[in-house]
């Protein structure tokens, strides 16, 4: 059974996907809550009590074109710059909180998790439900997983040699704490992850973004010191095996488009919505 959050969620979505191509005509409530077969006024109270801010406000948020306009209505501003006019400020504690990112053995990382034991469970976020996964050593992979069946196979075969139990662990319970607004128990959350170097690196990267902040592929190649590798960056994004903990849907396109997202846009533009929402309520 669905809970309320990811209920909510599953009904605010269609909302979200008719705000963003609609974005030129400004929708008013009205407009939304029909769309959603809703009234306003229960449209506007479910939607505020999933995000935590009107559907006006959280429009202004993931107005992304808002920020590609002023990117080029002024070549001199930067992308970083931009994200701050349309309101995406703050900090975050969160990237602090993780203290390594643990690579896996090159026999590990050769052999598909050979001698790996891998502990793995659902859990509920306010944008569907997460399959979350773990090794004695730390998270290795936590994903988006409308149908449970499918994201298992994906995991094994991330993993072909590995072993797999069907259990909850305090890593788990931790990583999944995030989506309450409860950070204190990741502290010291490790990351165990299976990846090239140039892989782990970036991932190490995106950790340094804070919630509520933007960056750009090229801005994360310019901070791993491989300025001319955007395009490789965006490979290994789209490659990142822990969704939302490592923040690839904090990157986007230097035009201020969202760019690509693994587990699909409408979600992407969510999260960074719900995100400035929680930092700036009203």
């Amino acid at each position: 059974m669905q809970n309320q959050d990811t209920l909510n969620y599953s009904r605010i979505s269609e909302a979200i996907r008719f705000i963003h191509h609609h974005f030129r005509e400004q929708p008013g409530l009205e407009t939304i809550a029909e769309r959603v077969h809703l009234s306003p006024s229960r449209f506007q109270r479910l939607f505020t009590e999933w995000a935590g801010t009107s559907p006006k406000k959280f429009l202004h948020y993931i107005s992304l074109q808002y920020a590609k306009t002023l990117l080029e209505n002024n070549g001199q501003m930067r992308l970083f710059d931009a994200a701050l006019e349309t309101g995406l400020s703050g900090t975050s504690r969160l990237h602090d909180l993780f203290i390594s990112i643990e690579g896996m053995t090159p026999a590990e990382y050769k052999h598909g998790g050979k001698n790996l034991h891998i502990h793995f469970s659902f859990g509920e976020s306010p944008f569907g439900p997460i399959l979350v996964a773990s090794t004695e050593k730390g998270l290795c992979h936590m994903v988006f997983a409308e149908e449970a069946d499918l994201a298992v196979t994906e995991l094994k075969r991330r993993f072909p040699n590995a072993t797999f139990e069907h259990q909850p662990t305090g890593i788990h319970q931790k990583a999944l704490s995030v989506f309450k607004g409860d950070w204190s128990n990741l502290d010291q959350l490790k990351l165990h992850l299976r990846g090239s170097e140039f892989q782990l690196k970036v991932w190490e990267t995106l950790l340094s973004i804070p919630m509520g902040r933007l960056s750009s592929y090229a801005g994360i190649a310019e901070k791993i010191g491989s300025p001319k590798a955007s395009r490789a960056v965006g490979t290994a994004i789209g490659r990142n095996p822990v969704a939302f903990l490592i923040p690839c849907h904090r990157v986007i396109q230097a035009s201020g488009a969202l760019g690509g997202y693994m587990w699909g846009n409408t979600r992407k533009a969510a999260i960074i919505g719900w995100e400035a929402a929680k930092i700036n309520p009203e």
